[in-house]
């Protein structure tokens, strides 16, 4: 059976929003810090991982709401979180590495210089995990934007293990804290293959930097 995203969007809304309001955020002085570096006048960019988009996107929906845009796969499960994401003001533009990508990343560049945060998952949408593909650095070029680095901590959670990204779903009620990074400013130089690979590393060792295994 499939599921359709128009008649079940309300109500995994209501539920996910439900499950958010439950957690208590720490947000180490996060929102502070996004607002001093909103006052430099750049386009700002969230980077984080995939596994640990559950409790993000929600600390989004509790924290600033109406300020951020991100990107959602153009599948039909794409279709829903999408929808989802609307229905908790998130602008979103649709695509993928393998579909639409540079449409949604033109996109998105548009609405960060309107004024929207933007956030990527740096690995997504299929991995491999904690690897950062190129659209991250490549988008944060093009839009002139700061790149801030940003990890979730939940200690009681659930960790899907058998999924490629060891997916994180904070328990209710639980406590999360959020980890942020200095930004990052990347290379106004043409972006080689080689200087592609050098700026990606140097974003997954700040993730990594932020929460250590």
């Amino acid at each position: 059976m499939r599921i359709n995203p128009v008649r079940f969007a309300p109500l995994v809304t209501w539920l996910y929003s439900l499950w958010i309001r439950s957690l208590r955020y720490d947000d180490s002085g996060f929102i502070s810090h996004l607002k001093q570096l909103s006052a430099t006048g750049k386009p700002i960019m969230l980077a984080i991982y995939h596994e640990e988009l559950f409790s993000l996107t929600g600390f989004g929906l509790s924290a600033l709401r109406g300020s951020f845009a991100t990107i959602a796969s153009d599948s039909r499960d794409g279709e829903l979180i999408a929808r989802v994401l609307e229905r908790i003001d998130y602008l979103v533009a649709r695509g993928s590495s393998t579909r639409g990508g540079l449409k949604a990343l033109l996109q998105l560049k548009r609405h960060m210089e309107r004024g929207r945060i933007g956030v990527v998952t740096v690995d997504g949408p299929r991995g491999p995990r904690r690897k950062a593909k190129d659209g991250t650095v490549f988008l944060c070029q093009k839009a002139g934007a700061l790149l801030v680095p940003v990890r979730s901590e939940c200690p009681t959670q659930w960790v899907f293990t058998k999924s490629w990204d060891q997916f994180k779903v904070p328990k209710p009620f639980s406590r999360c804290r959020i980890h942020f990074g200095q930004p990052l400013e990347i290379t106004q130089e043409k972006l080689t293959p080689e200087l592609m690979a050098m700026e990606n590393a140097r974003l997954e060792q700040a993730l990594l930097a932020l929460l250590p295994d």
